[in-house]
């Protein structure tokens, strides 16, 4: 393990028994989070993000299980973890996650600094009256005002945003090394879900943590990101920094993500759209998973999977295209015009968001 990466996720395969079937969630998934940064993962809802990060908690159903592959963390493999035992000094206390819902994820019959409390003195060892006054503090460094007062209400006396800024006072107030953050603005408005941005990048930088930030919300990665992982039928198709994969993306995939995107929508031509649907992961998958989605794929795509290609140092994807062998397709007019809006962007930063759709 490299000793820039806090976590490594290689070859990693999760499979679900349902109905007498196994549904493989994750094909083989490999990943790297360094530490201090934030990894983005992107793709469509069914490509395994939410399984992913499920498996670095042990948070997996009862009828879901890591089939092979590894989670090394701090030296550990947390695939090989199995007892609630094990999984206690991980979760919650040095990896931690904020929930895509937060009505759903605080318990709406005891008070919200009380559940805050209850995580703080189990994983810091603190006695009652220390960690009340941690939770107050975490409460205003989340922007939480009155949070004396605020400690002794219970969640429904909180609007949609503050829910959100508790749960994320939940999961840093046992000061983890990874956040997860899985789609935390999908259920907020726009100015709200801007502030929670902010919120969760002020965090990080104060209280040095790696953070893992799952969305489908291409523009959110422009805005939070170091680096991004783009998935589809649980594999990771692409990985690189921002600007690699959005100013030179190469999985047809990736393409196709970031061609859906409206603000590259010309004004009379009809919006793209990513045509058919994924395919079943109760069967096996022959060759490339997007193949049949993919206008341009090759004949090898339909045989084959293809292996993992390196594009630079920091940047691969899992593309047949990439094969010396192989004929040269260009990229389609949409992606040469995002590159094209985000060189303008290089010249004068404050497009930047504009330019990747990240005005939010």
């Amino acid at each position: 393990m490299s000793a820039d990466n806090i976590l490594e996720v290689s070859d990693l395969r999760v499979s679900f028994s349902l109905r007498g079937k196994m549904l493989t969630a994750l094909r083989g998934t490999s990943l790297e989070l360094r530490r201090g940064e934030t990894l983005a993962v992107v793709g469509e809802s069914g490509s395994g993000k939410s399984v992913l990060a499920k498996t670095f908690l042990g948070m997996l159903d009862k009828n879901g299980r890591v089939e092979s592959g590894s989670i090394i963390f701090d030296g550990q493999d947390l695939a090989r973890y199995t007892t609630e035992k094990q999984w206690l000094g991980i979760r919650g206390k040095r990896i931690a996650m904020i929930f895509q819902d937060p009505m759903t994820a605080l318990n709406p019959l005891k008070t919200v600094g009380e559940q805050i409390r209850e995580a703080a003195a189990l994983h810091r060892g603190l006695d009652r009256r220390t960690s009340r006054l941690a939770v107050i503090e975490t409460l205003e460094r989340v922007g939480i005002g009155e949070p004396e007062l605020r400690y002794r209400q219970f969640p429904h006396e909180f609007s949609g945003g503050m829910r959100q800024r508790a749960v994320i006072a939940a999961a840093v107030a046992c000061r983890p090394e990874v956040l997860i953050c899985d789609e935390p603005t999908t259920a907020l408005d726009v100015t709200v879900q801007a502030q929670i941005l902010d919120l969760i990048k002020s965090l990080q930088r104060d209280l040095h943590m790696s953070v893992l930030f799952i969305t489908h919300d291409l523009g959110v990665v422009a805005s939070v990101a170091q680096r991004v992982a783009v998935m589809y039928s649980g594999q990771v198709v692409e990985e690189g920094s921002v600007e690699e994969v959005f100013y030179d993306p190469r999985a047809p995939y990736t393409w196709a993500l970031l061609a859906s995107l409206p603000q590259l929508g010309v004004k009379g031509e009809e919006l793209y759209s990513i045509k058919g649907t994924p395919p079943s992961l109760f069967k096996e998958i022959r060759g490339d998973a997007f193949a049949p989605r993919n206008p341009q794929a090759l004949e090898v795509d339909f045989v084959e999977e293809p292996p993992a290609f390196p594009v630079s140092p920091t940047h691969w994807a899992r593309t047949w295209l990439l094969d010396p062998r192989a004929p040269c397709i260009e990229a389609p007019r949409s992606i040469m015009r995002l590159r094209e809006r985000l060189s303008k962007a290089r010249k004068d930063p404050g497009r930047a968001g504009k330019a990747s759709g990240g005005e939010a």
